[in-house]
């Protein structure tokens, strides 16, 4: 019989240092410890038993030497089972302690229980986590036929009560997450109980055993396996059965597994976090599903399909392609479900995120206005890009798009003012940034600069602003963004860093200090608000200690001294993202345009763009025109995102590019019909804006995080001599273009021309107004106008 002296030893030599050290996997390793425990206490056994009839009585183990998965110093959880017949409760005491008593003396911690079979069915229906962990039950020595009857019992009541208990089941992990916190962004990870550990694996099949939801396979599993690694080398190198590797076992565990670099295993642990949360994420929602498809009802249940354009669904809380979508047919397909799903805050199946990864073509190098547009719109979705992001990165969709992401996925950050690995930091930067696109002329370069600004942490880098402008700059240039904006953000990533060390470590009364800070800026007032917005966000996403009231009033008292140099010395306060169109009035119309318009009619020109669509429209210009052409294509479902607008020998002359949701082309007839109606009082064809308002309102799951501020109306001064000129800055929404223009005209001014332009789900509209005796506005005029355009755009109009 092993030596009770010789138990911890012989454990630690099985899965320990030489283990680790020599050939064969972290399986093998905790094969032959399962053997080793099972040996021993059968050895145990057999004495306890000795000259004893023990029918109907057995030695059974769960939690981890159940399943056969120990580490060298895991707990022995186990359980004396019997009918309550064979022997009586003295005696069952008696057997008992004799085979407790020589664990505790070999120093092994015991977690013990002697139960019947109909006890353990009372156990697991009071207590979850119980009902939970008998599901592994695995007899150990004795009798089996007992140990198969409390388990066969355990697992029917479970199956039998799941619809009741899922409820308790969910309500307990959140719990125990909030509690522990997720494993993959902690730089001291509690492998066992944090959201994506061990435990949640042990999650993971107790609802396949309910019949609830397939048990994931393959990725996880690899997971699983790694956590079990990093545990088992956690108990060899600090000699104690705990399960958090800590900050001082970082170097000696990562040696341990033969990590050079301790980086690199804390990233591997991430990566498998990752991977465990995710699926029970998601088989947590399969779960919920099925138990929605157990509710009695009459007839066939058919899916609640709620619409979300391009052939995309909501469907039991995920976000889905419809059956008659091919997602093989159009590349941007990908980019369109992840807008769709995070705007509305909810993740995409499983199974269409599949289909997206390994049927969608790649897009095209340089990506096309399209992608970029959509691309935009994704990072300004607010907090449900979080969860889109993460499943679009788990099947390997973000890499494609961004092959830099690969570096930076799931890297640890040692600062201690960190919170987050560096990919997830960056996606908080992004929704942090969505709420101070209202202060910034280009909502789009920020939240591009936001996901970039730390793309420059890889191995090896000693500086990664400087590291990652370059970076940022290939990537700018891969997504086809001209070469202004290229060097906008390249430069803010370089310089991400520096308002807030020019803040917190130099004096602002010093013109040197206000120098360096508008040297990094180029003198220009536009980025100025780009890279105080973006080292805000940076700040905030961090974590509190990156971002206190202290330091948010130091930064704000530079941002006054600089905004103070850059307006004394004239630089652009507030500059659109591309030029507004010349002041017009002079030059005549095209021929063809002058024949067209001759039969009264207006002129409606649609040209496909790939997936999307400039319509050209020419009519005689009226009091309310601009609001019934955007009104009406609102209403044909179409989102506009840029747009020219000029009017020439008293002809309106506008150039409108849009996306069509539905995939269905812009009709030629249907807009040129419904343009000849509108201009004759007849309201019909806005009939269904409001539907469509309706729809784009529906109430979603939506943090207070990434919330965008007032909607803003700004005079630019100078921009005109013969019109004023007002840029409105708004969240977007459908019919918001046919709102203002209704708005204008009620208040007694005409829009001569205007250049519209959607950037990261924000407008960007510049008016060129006048009254109706084409003068610009008078103070009193402007000052009622500018209030008027801010309550439309905030809907209190």
């Amino acid at each position: 019989m092993t030596d009770i002296a010789d138990v911890a030893a012989r454990r630690l030599d099985l899965a320990g240092t030489r283990a680790f050290e020599q050939a064969g996997s972290g399986t093998e390793r905790r094969r032959r410890l399962a053997e080793f425990n099972e040996q021993w206490l059968g050895e145990l056994w057999d004495e306890a038993v000795r000259g004893q009839r023990v029918e109907g009585v057995a030695l059974a183990a769960v939690g981890s030497v159940g399943r056969g998965d120990a580490g060298p110093l895991s707990d022995y959880d186990l359980v004396l089972l019997h009918y309550g017949r064979t022997l009586s409760a003295d005696e069952v005491t008696r057997l008992a302690d004799r085979i407790w008593y020589p664990i505790w003396d070999a120093g092994v911690r015991l977690d013990h229980s002697v139960r019947t079979v109909n006890q353990c069915r009372t156990v697991a229906a009071d207590d979850l986590t119980a009902a939970v962990g008998l599901l592994d039950i695995a007899p150990v020595a004795g009798d089996a036929e007992v140990v198969a009857a409390a388990r066969a019992t355990v697992s029917h009541d479970w199956r039998a009560h799941a619809r009741k208990r899922l409820p308790q089941l969910t309500e307990a992990i959140a719990v125990r997450h909030h509690r522990h916190g997720d494993l993959a962004q902690s730089i001291e990870p509690e492998l066992k109980e944090a959201h994506g550990g061990l435990r949640d694996m042990t999650i993971l099949s107790a609802l396949a055993e309910a019949w609830l939801a397939d048990r994931p396979r393959g990725e996880v599993d690899t997971a699983y396996g790694l956590l079990l690694d990093v545990r088992d080398a956690v108990h060899v190198v600090t000699g104690r059965g705990r399960d958090r590797l800590g900050r001082e076992d970082h170097d000696a565990v990562a040696a341990l597994l033969g990590y050079g670099d301790p980086d690199d295993l804390l990233a591997d642990v991430s990566d498998a976090g990752r991977a465990i949360a995710y699926a029970l994420d998601g088989t947590v929602r399969r779960a919920g599903q099925s138990q929605r498809a157990r509710v009695l009802r009459v007839g066939p249940r058919r899916p609640q399909m709620a619409p979300l354009g391009y052939g995309l669904f909501e469907s039991d809380g995920e976000v889905v392609l419809g059956a008659g979508r091919t997602s093989g047919s159009d590349p941007h397909l990908p980019l369109r479900a992840a807008v769709v799903a995070a705007r509305a805050n909810l993740p995409i199946s499983p199974t269409t995120l599949e289909n997206l990864a390994t049927r969608c073509a790649d897009l095209p190098t340089p990506w096309t206005p399209l992608a970029r547009g959509l691309f935009s719109d994704l990072l300004a979705a607010g907090p449900g890009l979080v969860t889109v992001w993460e499943g679009l990165d788990q099947q390997g969709v973000i890499e494609r798009w961004l092959p830099e992401w690969a570096a930076v996925r799931s890297r640890p950050q040692r600062n201690a003012v960190h919170r987050h690995t560096v990919d997830r930091h960056l996606i908080e930067t992004v929704v942090h940034a969505t709420g101070l696109v209202r202060g910034v002329g280009r909502a789009d370069l920020l939240l591009l600069a936001a996901l970039l600004h730390d793309i420059g942490k890889v191995p090896g880098a000693h500086d990664h602003s400087a590291a990652g402008a370059p970076i940022a700059e290939a990537v700018m240039r891969r997504l086809g963004h001209p070469e202004a904006d290229v060097e906008v953000v390249t430069a803010l990533v370089r310089e991400h860093l520096t308002l807030i060390e020019l803040a917190t470590r130099r004096d602002h009364s010093d013109p040197r200090t206000i120098d360096a800070a508008v040297a990094a800026v180029g003198g220009d007032r536009d980025r100025f608000d780009l890279l105080l917005a973006l080292t805000e966000a940076d700040a905030v996403a961090a974590g509190p200690k990156a971002w206190t009231d202290w330091r948010a009033a130091l930064l704000a008292q530079l941002a006054t001294e600089v905004r103070a140099r850059l307006d004394a010395s004239g630089s652009t306060v507030a500059a659109s993202p591309a030029a507004p169109p010349a002041d017009v009035g002079q030059g005549s119309l095209p021929e063809h345009l002058v024949r067209a318009l001759a039969t009264g009619e207006p002129h409606v020109e649609v040209v496909s763009h790939g997936g999307s669509y400039r319509i050209d429209i020419a009519d005689r210009d009226r009091l309310g025109l601009f609001a019934d052409t955007a009104g009406l294509l609102a209403a044909e479902g179409l989102v506009v995102r840029t747009a020219i607008l000029r009017t020439v020998d008293g002809v309106a002359v506008n150039e409108w590019h849009v996306e069509s949701p539905s995939g269905n082309e812009p009709e030629h007839d249907r807009l040129h019909r419904g343009l000849a109606r509108l201009s004759t009082g007849d309201r019909g064809p806005l009939g269904l804006l409001d539907r469509r308002r309706q729809f784009a309102a529906r109430p979603s799951r939506e943090s207070t995080i990434g919330t965008p501020g007032q909607p803003r109306a700004l005079v630019v001064p100078g921009a005109s001599d013969d019109a004023t000129v007002l840029e409105v800055r708004a969240e977007d929404r459908p019919g918001l273009l046919h709102e203002l223009g209704m708005a204008l005209a009620k208040t007694g001014v005409s829009v001569r021309s205007a250049h519209i332009a959607t950037y990261a789900g924000q407008t960007l509209d510049t008016f060129y107004v006048t009254d109706f005796s084409g003068r610009p506005l008078g103070p009193a005029k402007v000052a009622q106008v500018v209030a008027v355009v801010i309550d439309t755009c905030d809907g209190s109009s």
